[in-house]
């Protein structure tokens, strides 16, 4: 006898799926005995099937009604109607579970605007009598692609729309001071994006073999995520891969809220750069408040005590300072400007003592963890 069939509805993108987790794995629990399938993109399976939640995935184009038939039970994942609303219940289910929407009509629990997505869709289950923790958006890695060294910066430049793409300039400066700091970088992206991830490449001085946009499948790069020390990008569903393998991560927040679609709060080890304010995040140029958050700021954070990294990795500290000290000194060269050269030395000997300093603090934790492990011993 076959299953009951329980369709989750989310036709959308990588960060959607992701941020859907604990609702998909909460509908597991409460539906063990159901065949649960998840309409979506038939690109996304790979990261599906990581979460333990569904059965299948049936290929589902945005606002399509679902190739479907005879379900048992659907929930609508992916807005508040009345359009998906309608597609869902094409599908003919016996029962369905969805926010309120008085145009189809539809009674459901009231929708809130601004709130958080991963929330959003636990309170969608809770109030429609389901339990849902919110909390449980951690997936197990997938086995690296052969060859791949754990520990690299991985950066991703590119996102769904211009209105969120950090510019490809300041992208390559933190990718160059990475590469300073004797960190490996990769540059991700998909097809479309490697022109994109070449040029950040170029100019950071990285090798074409760092470029990984556009040959990697989504299992491979969720490998490459799950392996690396750290992870720069924009507001992407590569920012939400960091999340779910609790990889270190700096995140470029514009114009979307990160209080909608960042990482919780409670996670400390992602940090988020926002400058406030909203905007469209389908517009066709770089929101005015992503072009406000500066390459200083993302390199504050990845060059002083980086969130997830273990004590005593404080070396890159001087880092920032030493190269905005070259900077300076080429500048005034160009332009036979002493007083920017003397400026420009000044930085970079500030860095230079900041990293002697960093040192000297790495031999006293070695030297302090010397003596605990030696009472620990005895």
């Amino acid at each position: 006898m076959s299953r009951p069939l329980l369709v989750a509805y989310r036709p959308l993108g990588l960060g959607d799926l992701l941020t859907a987790v604990p609702a998909l794995r909460a509908l597991r629990d409460a539906f063990p005995g159901h065949r649960a399938v998840l309409a979506a993109p038939a690109a996304l399976a790979p990261l599906a099937e990581l979460s333990g939640a569904v059965d299948d995935v049936v290929d589902t184009p945005e606002l399509a009604v679902p190739a479907l038939h005879g379900v048992d039970v659907a929930v609508n994942l992916h807005g508040r109607g009345p359009q998906s609303h309608r597609a869902l219940l094409a599908s003919r289910p016996r029962r369905m579970i969805a926010f309120g929407a008085p145009q189809v009509p539809w009674h459901g629990p009231a929708w809130r605007a601004g709130e958080h997505e991963v929330r959003r869709w636990c309170r969608l289950l809770t109030e429609s009598g389901i339990a849902a923790d919110p909390s449980r958006l951690d997936l197990p890695p997938p086995s690296p692609p052969a060859g791949l060294l754990p520990g690299a910066t991985v950066i991703h430049p590119g996102a769904a729309s211009p209105a969120r793409r950090w510019p490809a300039t300041r992208w390559s400066a933190v990718a160059r001071v990475e590469r300073e700091a004797g960190r490996r970088v990769l540059v991700t992206g998909s097809s479309a994006e490697r022109p994109l991830a070449l040029r950040v490449a170029r100019d950071a001085g990285l090798d074409a073999a760092d470029v990984l946009a556009g040959r990697t499948g989504l299992r491979e790069l969720a490998a490459v995520v799950a392996a690396a020390g750290r992870v720069l990008c924009g507001d992407t569903g590569v920012a939400h891969l960091a999340t779910a393998f609790r990889v270190p991560s700096v995140l470029v927040f514009g114009p979307t809220p990160p209080s909608e679609w960042g990482p919780p709060p409670e996670r400390a080890r992602h940090v988020v750069l926002h400058r406030g304010g909203r905007g469209d995040p389908h517009g066709d140029a770089p929101d005015p408040g992503l072009l406000a958050i500066s390459v200083e700021e993302v390199l504050s954070v990845t060059g002083g005590r980086f969130p997830g990294v273990a004590p005593g990795s404080r070396r890159p500290m001087g880092i920032t300072d030493k190269i905005t000290g070259r900077v300076k000194q080429a500048a005034g060269d160009i332009t036979d400007d002493a007083s920017m050269r003397q400026q420009g030395r000044r930085e970079e000997r500030k860095g230079e003592a900041k990293e002697e300093q960093a040192r000297a603090e790495e031999r006293a934790d070695a030297k302090a963890e010397e003596v605990a492990d030696l009472e620990r011993r005895t």
